[in-house]
Order: C-alpha cells, then sequence, then structure tokens
C-alpha cells in the first residue's frame, strides 16, 4: 500500500484537527457529518487529487471514531484506524502537546509507514452490535461485583436487622443488574442467531469443552469472525499469552509474554485455563506433568491457555466440531 498524500487526523468528541502531509495545511472541523464534507473537499483541494488517492490516518478512539470510519468507509475512501500507542512510540522526544501538533504527528506516522499499514475494514453491523452489548455487559457485570462487595463488607460490621433499607436497596440493585445481563446476553445469542457465519463460529467454538457463550462471543467480536488474524499465534501475541524470548548478548533472562495486551480477553483465556485443569482430565494431566518436568506453574498455564487458543482457531478454520479424547483413568 503506497499513498504519496496522506491526511492525519487527531480525533476528540467534538472536533476533528486535520494536517495535510504534503504541505503541512490545517484545518479543524466538527465531528460530525457535516464536518466531514468540509473535510474532504478541503484535502481535495490541498492534494490536487482523486480522494481515493489520498489515505485517512487516525488513532483509534473508539465511538468518537467510530462515526468517522463509517462515514470514509461508506464513501470508500481508504483510512487506516491505528494504536494510539504505536503512534506516540514512534513519536520520539516530542516536548509538548495540542491536537494540531498530534494531528501532524499522525500525519508523519501514517505518510512514513503506510507500506506496513492495513486499510480499515469496517466490521458489519451484527459485529458492532455485538462489541457495543459486550461492553454494556462489562459495565453492568463491574458494577454488580461492587454492590455485592459493598453488601458483604456491611454484613460484616453492621446488624443486618437494624440496617434492613440498606441490605434491600443493596440487594434491589444486584437482582435489577442480574435481570439486565440476562437480557443482554439474551440479546447476544439473538443477534449471532441471526446470521448464519456468526452462529457456526458459535456453536464451533463451544463444541471444545470449557469453553463457553460470553469468551465465544469476544472471540467473534475480536476476529471479526475470524477474519482479521490468520492462525491462532496472532492473536495469542494481541491478547498477551503469547510467550517471548528474553536474551541479549550472553544474557539469556526467563521466556515472558507482553504486558502489550487487551487485558479483557486475557483475563477470560485464564479463567478457561485454571477452570480446564480441574475439570478436562486432559489439561490437567498435561499441566501436571509439566509440573513435575520442573517447568513453572504459571508457564504452565500459559501453556494450557495456547491449547485452548489453537482448539478454537483450528475448529472454526477447519469447519468440524472438536473430537474430545476420553482418557482412561486408572
Amino acid at each position: 500500500m503506497k499513498f504519496n498524500h496522506v491526511i492525519g487526523i487527531d480525533v476528540s468528541k467534538y472536533t476533528l484537527d486535520c494536517v495535510c502531509h504534503r504541505n503541512g495545511a490545517y484545518l479543524q472541523v466538527d465531528n460530525h457529518r457535516k464536518g466531514y464534507l468540509q473535510l474532504l473537499k478541503w484535502a481535495q483541494k490541498q492534494c490536487g487529487v482523486d480522494l481515493k488517492q489520498i489515505l485517512f490516518c487516525f488513532e483509534h478512539t473508539g465511538i468518537y471514531s467510530l462515526v468517522l470510519a463509517i462515514f470514509l468507509d461508506k464513501q470508500q475512501i481508504p483510512c487506516v484506524a491505528q494504536s494510539a500507542l504505536a503512534i506516540k512510540r514512534s513519536m520520539g522526544l516530542a516536548r509538548g502537546k495540542n491536537d494540531k501538533a498530534d494531528a501532524r504527528q499522525i500525519a508523519r506516522y501514517a505518510y512514513l509507514h503506510c507500506e506496513e499499514l492495513h486499510l480499515y475494514k469496517l466490521p458489519s453491523e451484527n459485529l458492532l452490535k455485538l462489541k457495543s452489548l459486550l461492553t454494556l455487559r462489562d459495565r453492568m457485570v463491574q458494577q454488580r461485583a461492587g454492590y455485592k462487595a459493598s453488601q458483604k463488607e456491611y454484613a460484616t460490621f453492621f446488624v443486618k436487622k437494624d440496617n434492613t433499607e440498606l441490605f434491600n436497596i443493596h440487594q434491589s440493585l444486584i437482582v435489577a443488574l442480574d435481570k439486565q445481563i440476562s437480557k443482554v446476553e439474551q440479546q447476544l445469542e439473538h443477534i449471532i442467531e441471526s446470521d448464519e457465519k456468526l452462529k457456526e463460529c458459535y456453536k464451533l467454538m463451544q463444541s471444545i469443552r470449557g469453553i463457553g457463550k460470553v469468551i465465544s462471543c469476544y472471540m467473534i467480536v475480536h476476529t471479526q469472525a475470524f477474519t482479521s488474524f490468520d492462525n491462532w499465534r496472532q492473536f495469542a501475541a494481541f491478547c498477551g499469552i503469547a510467550p517471548y524470548e528474553n536474551r541479549s548478548g550472553t544474557f539469556i533472562g526467563k521466556t515472558t509474554v507482553n504486558p502489550l495486551a487487551n487485558r479483557k480477553v486475557k483475563s477470560l483465556f485464564h479463567l478457561i485455563a485454571m477452570s480446564s485443569i480441574q475439570c478436562n482430565q486432559e489439561m490437567k494431566m498435561y499441566y501436571e506433568r509439566r509440573v513435575k518436568e520442573g517447568k513453572s506453574k504459571m508457564s504452565s498455564l500459559n501453556m494450557v491457555r495456547n491449547k485452548m487458543l489453537s482448539r478454537i482457531f483450528a475448529v472454526v478454520k477447519r469447519g468440524t466440531p472438536y473430537k474430545h479424547m476420553e482418557l482412561q483413568t486408572a
């Protein structure tokens, strides 16, 4: 992918700060459709070429950049939604900060790395809905955990019969959140059932012992139905469970995972691995064998995570359910 004309865009809640790398021209527009149309008109004037020959690059800022991405996708204009951390680490020694300088740096980054960047591919409408519902579910689960923790603390220090209103309000909030979480999960299943491709991936993943509904939804969303990652090793790096060497010259350190990861997905695979070494006889034997060989418990647990992830990709790519081997125990 090679572009001679690049527009860097710093996205905020209400405005877009835009810089043309070719001549350093600067424009600020509102972050809505009217502003987007102004941006396209300005970009074409500054670059003097067709819009499809201009690369628009912006940081991935969630909902603030999503509307812009949808607009550019509908116009079939090439764009890149890049990680803010990747751009920040490319800046070197930088002093001071403002939106105009950030937009200039984004334009410079896109121009220098345009051959390595991948054009942004907008997820399907169903995937966008799933992602929004999962985000909502996470917030409600976190809130419910907070109320449960508070209720437990109150039970330690207060007499329940003397503070019935306090305990009843907490319990009613927990019950209400339980109902709403259940509704969200039902809606997640409804969306998946309405899409044949998502439905197939969903059922194939759950043929693996230890893979439930929630992790199946997360895998579908974060892999864009297994189209954005070529293999399980790439996704292992994305979610922070891929082991990396740590050596330089004569120094040889411990092989560790990288902290740059999607922590939510990583935590889910940690729970899957913990459950597997307790309930899955095959994984339990594998884990115990590694520990007996002198491997650390944490590295052995991480290997279980990777095994489970590799099985998920295998069944989906192959298109057939996982066949469990029944182990004979003495």
